[in-house]
């Protein structure tokens, strides 16, 4: 009985899934076809109507392709790469911190440089373009070969007609995704080697019988020489109990339960369970199945499907959702100006070169010049009676052809809303103010799709922080990038302090120059994000550099001031080494009075205060000339000490000094 039971679940599993992708198949299928035929139209160039193609290559006419889509494509993805998105984490609640918080940052920009998260965004976001959607994931892999450790990777989907998306989802992401399938088509061959030997999810070996009952009926699932296999993340809602611990940390009712650590710390008294409630959560499974068997069965840790959508052109009616590219709707423009410059060129290269004409008879004489008369040069040609006439070339024909094809391509870029200017031709403007003006028009017309490519990454930086907390979780050492690129290892989940590093490399330090420390947990707190549009942090820093240079040209007193500031922002080989000695130079820096001037000071300041009671005491014990005298003195030495204080202070702003004591 207990076999019986779970065939039958693993038969109902099977069918849920089967009818859950014929739903997602069937409600993508529009949106593909068009995606489709816009990618060949715009990237692969096949831009005629298959049967008049084949029409005039029977007739021997010409059929030319002059593909002006693809530039109006690459200026909008080329510009998403110029401006790429950045997640920026934050801390939420009280739990949270902001050191963590800048950890988490770093820790997400690793696992963008690892995983080479930017191909997978420029992917994604030339696949939206082009053909009205595309993808890219996030997967979990082994840190390394030899290594239990488990890290996070941003992954490119290349063929985005692989994933299947949820067709109940509104979401601009896909963050309300209940159900998704990536699906790859595998040789038959192929199959029965990687899963012949294999066990499928209850145990049984996996059926590589393609004449079982089974296969018939797997329909589309197989062809006569390939197997498609699935992911087939399907995403529950659950209920769980959470618990508060006295430490202010929440944990799963389960997690708690079974912690043997947290129960003793519990049992001796050092913390107490302080709340707990019911909550409502996502469960969610990754599923391996063919169109005969269930392979695999996977938990996965987060809450949300990994996969990560960005749309392009997004118009929503009676309930249905359609997606479209860049030049779906400039299609048949293009068509015309193909069709027009086509003509043009016929026209031209078939009509007659100047025909000759006369009565019967008058090409008898010098016969076979004639014949060649309008193809080769003769030095003369003989006639008998009358007198052949020339005829005119004809060229009204390609003119007006020519007109057409222009106003085809002035349609082109009105259906886009990209001029002569955003595509870098020269117009009427002159100034930078004007010229860059009329290229911002172009960007704003196309704004949607980077808007759309910043939600996604948006998205992808909220699946990241709900997986990091379940991925990161032991204690282990980490590596964190720098907004510039600058890597640095990390401790996480200690108890132990770890040294604050800054920019630079070095430890923080406080007011009273100890090192600062942080304890970076990762599992504890909530965090939330941000995602801000611009250049890179290096076409910043070039932005900077130039402005800069720009500010000391105009204005060359800031030099000593700014010059250190200058020399960090240049990739001169010793940037480095030149912006430290700017910094020991530049005055700004050295406003604080250092610790030994002070300490003169305060020595002064106090014979200063003896000096003055010393005067206090002579106006009452002595006359008035050696009181006089006595003050004069007095007058002088203190004089002389503010004037011998003022040097040493002016020196140590200037070069490095041996301090001595002050009256020395």
């Amino acid at each position: 009985m207990a076999e019986d039971d779970k065939s039958s679940k693993k038969a109902d599993l099977l069918a849920e899934g089967l009818k859950a992708f014929e739903r997602c198949s069937s409600a993508e299928k529009e949106n593909r076809l068009d995606a489709e035929d816009d990618i060949r139209f715009s990237r692969l160039g096949r831009q005629w109507p298959e049967q008049i193609e084949k029409q005039r290559q029977l007739e021997s006419r010409p059929c030319l392709t002059i593909n002006k889509m693809q530039p109006f494509i690459r200026q909008v993805v080329n510009d998403a790469r110029q401006n790429k998105p950045s997640i920026k984490v934050h801390p939420v609640d009280s739990g949270a911190d902001p050191k963590t918080a800048d950890v988490i940052n770093g820790l997400i920009r690793n696992i963008e440089y690892t995983s080479n998260a930017d191909v997978a965004y420029d992917t994604g976001v030339e696949q939206s373009v082009s053909g009205g959607f595309g993808y890219w994931r996030v997967g979990l892999d082994y840190a390394y070969d030899d290594s239990f450790e488990m890290d996070l990777t941003i992954d490119r989907v290349a063929n985005q007609f692989s994933i299947y998306g949820d067709p109940d989802s509104m979401s601009a992401d896909s963050a309300d995704w209940n159900v998704a399938f990536v699906v790859e088509p595998v040789r038959t061959d192929d199959f029965k080697r990687k899963y012949g030997s294999k066990k499928n999810a209850d145990g049984d070996a996996v059926d590589t019988d393609f004449d079982s009952d089974a296969w018939r009926n797997a329909g589309e699932w197989k062809t006569d020489d390939t197997v498609m296999v699935a992911e087939w993340w399907k995403r529950e809602e659950t209920e769980r109990e959470i618990v508060k611990v006295s430490n202010g940390h929440i944990y799963d009712r389960e997690d708690f339960e079974n912690d043997a650590e947290l129960q003793a710390l519990i049992e001796a008294g050092i913390l107490e369970e302080v709340g707990s409630r019911k909550t409502k959560s996502h469960k969610v499974t990754q599923i391996i199945m063919s169109g005969a068997d269930i392979l695999e069965v996977n938990e996965w840790p987060g809450r949300y499907i990994p996969i990560v959508p960005v749309y392009g052109d997004e118009i929503i009616l009676e309930g249905r959702r359609y997606f479209r590219s860049l030049i779906h709707s400039a299609k048949d423009a293009q068509r015309m100006f193909n069709y027009w410059r086509t003509t043009s060129t016929e026209l031209v290269a078939l009509t007659p070169r100047a025909p000759w004409i006369g009565k019967k008879g008058t090409f008898k004489s010098d016969a076979a010049r004639w014949a060649t008369a309008n193809t080769q040069n003769h030095s003369y040609l003989e006639y008998d009676d009358d007198a052949p006439q020339r005829q005119p070339l004809d060229v009204g024909p390609a003119a007006g052809a020519l007109q057409e094809a222009l106003n085809a391509s002035d349609d082109m870029k009105s259906i886009v809303g990209m001029y002569d200017a955003s595509l870098g031709a020269r117009s009427n403007e002159t100034s930078g103010r004007a010229i860059l003006a009329r290229q911002k028009e172009g960007d704003v017309a196309t704004f949607h799709f980077i808007d759309n490519l910043s939600r996604a990454i948006r998205h992808t930086g909220r699946i990241l922080i709900d997986l990091i907390p379940k991925v990161y979780t032991g204690e282990r050492i980490i590596r964190v990038m720098g907004e510039d690129g600058t890597p640095k290892s990390v401790k996480i989940n200690t108890e132990e302090p770890q040294p604050i590093v800054g920019p630079d490399g070095q430890p923080e330090t406080g007011e009273n120059g100890q090192t600062l420390a942080a304890i970076y947990d990762l599992t504890a707190g909530k965090y939330d994000l941000t995602v801000t549009a611009g250049p890179s942090f290096t076409s910043r820093r070039e932005e900077a550099a130039s402005q800069m240079m720009e500010l000391i040209r105009s204005f060359p007193q800031a030099a000593p001031v700014m010059g250190d500031l200058l020399a960090k922002n240049l990739d001169w080989p010793g940037a480095d080494e030149i912006a430290r000695r700017l910094e020991a130079m530049n005055p700004a820096g050295k406003d604080s009075i250092p610790p030994e001037i002070q300490k003169q000071l305060q020595q002064l300041q106090q014979q200063v205060q003896q000096l003055s009671a010393e005067n206090q005491s002579l106006k009452g014990d002595k006359s008035v000339d050696t009181f006089n005298a006595e003050t004069k003195r007095m007058q002088v030495e203190g004089d002389q000490q503010v004037d011998r204080a003022k040097l040493v202070l002016e020196a140590s702003r200037t070069a490095p000094v041996q301090l001595m004591p002050v009256g020395q």
